[in-house]
């Protein structure tokens, strides 16, 4: 080994103890706010290598559309993670990209409740507020239209399901903050399947209702059960019912890192397993919820494994719409968290440095992807409005007139 070898292996060595010292591979950077600005190297058991998913056959309009909401992901996001990974994600094989404005009814910076409903129903509204128009007045959303049309329906998240994101695309409601309606939303929504955390606003009510006990009357399977020592969706067992309520926490779900293991890949597996057996077709929305919290946390560790997380979901919708031909696959994010700026980074050791202008979201435009049947509309730049437009201009419908 000559000097200057040496010097770089001496120099690799360093940055892997380095990095390790700061953030363990397993550690639980949500409870972690200590590290904000720092250098980061993953030195295993997180890094993965994306197969390339081509189609092998594509119908001119989708037959089933797998929506995927990165919360709070926007472009330094996905960079990072794309550093962290050497490289390369599955979000590099989408062939159209757009970008989205973001901003609400009543700010220029939306939260998740204006960005989600935004998505859903193709609607400004007011911060905070949930499937209605800044006047409070009840839309359709696009999952509501599709179910209408006779396709099965479902979300996948890692929050609570009455959270934010996935409530837009359920319930209606003039705040966000009404869990235990937009619990009840859910038992009136006819939705097919929902799976993530929440399960206390379903039996620790203010009504004392229990609602686990009606959704098994409207013949939901009930599943709260994981696998030690990591959780995991029994994807055999859900693939066999035809209604899922998937409940896997009291509130939100761990994080990435914090042991919530590979459950949002898993759970979309299980999802499209669940739902590709109506005849008509299915909508499926899939949020990476956690990026966002990362933004919020100025932490570089949770924004990177959480995006991570929500590629490899990413894949999964990707691996089912090659093979299929006849699925259209959206990704986007309801807003920017954190103003978050990569200051340097090295593709060879996965390191990473960034900073950050807030604890907040920000009003910057966000990254669009598509893939599959109908991905052609989603080029050039456009508002959050029209996402769910051209969702539904691609299986030629469109929202009910008011």
């Amino acid at each position: 080994m000559n000097l200057m070898d040496l010097r770089r292996a001496s120099l690799l060595l360093l940055m892997h103890i380095f990095a390790i010292g700061i953030i363990p591979a397993q550690s639980n950077l949500a409870d972690s706010t200590a590290v904000k600005d720092t250098i980061l190297y993953f030195a295993g058991g997180i890094s993965y290598h994306p197969p390339e998913f081509k189609p092998i056959k594509q119908a001119k309009n989708p037959k089933n559309i797998i929506f995927l909401i990165g919360d709070g992901m926007g472009l330094s996001h996905i960079t990072a993670a794309r550093v962290a990974n050497g490289g390369k994600l599955y979000l590099d094989q989408f062939p159209v990209t757009g970008l989205n404005t973001t901003f609400s009814a009543s700010d220029f910076v939306t939260d998740s409740g204006a960005g989600g409903t935004a998505l859903a129903t193709g609607e400004k509204t007011l911060n905070g507020a949930i499937g209605v128009d800044r006047d409070s007045v009840i839309i359709p959303n696009i999952r509501e239209v599709l179910s209408g049309s006779g396709k099965s329906t479902g979300v996948v998240v890692t929050c609570a399901v009455t959270h934010a994101t996935p409530a837009a695309f359920v319930a209606h409601q003039p705040s966000r903050e009404m869990k235990d309606e937009i619990a009840m939303d859910f038992m009136r929504s006819g939705i097919d399947l929902f799976m993530g955390g929440g399960l206390e606003n379903f039996i620790v009510r203010g009504d004392s209702a229990n609602l686990l006990e009606p959704l098994v009357k409207l013949g939901y399977f009930i599943d709260t059960q994981t696998v030690a020592p990591q959780p995991s969706i029994r994807i055999s067992r859900l693939a066999q019912q035809q209604k899922v309520a998937g409940l896997y926490a009291a509130g939100h779900m761990e994080t990435f890192t914090g042991g919530r293991g590979n459950y949002l890949p898993e759970a979309t597996q299980a999802a499209i397993e669940v739902l590709k057996k109506n005849p008509y077709g299915f909508f499926l929305m899939v949020e990476g919820s956690q990026i966002d919290w990362g933004g919020h946390a100025n932490h570089t560790g949770y924004i990177i494994t959480e995006t991570m997380d929500f590629d490899r979901a990413v894949g999964e919708a990707l691996r089912f719409a090659a093979a299929d031909g006849q699925t259209l696959v959206v990704v986007t994010a309801d807003h920017e968290t954190g103003g978050m700026a990569l200051m340097n980074g090295n593709y060879q050791t996965g390191m990473v440095r960034a900073a950050y202008t807030t604890g907040d979201h920000s009003g910057t435009m966000v990254p669009v992807f598509a893939f599959g049947p109908g991905s052609e509309l989603f080029r050039g730049i456009y508002d959050n409005t029209d996402v769910p437009r051209k969702i539904l201009e691609a299986m030629k419908l469109s929202f009910p007139k008011p």
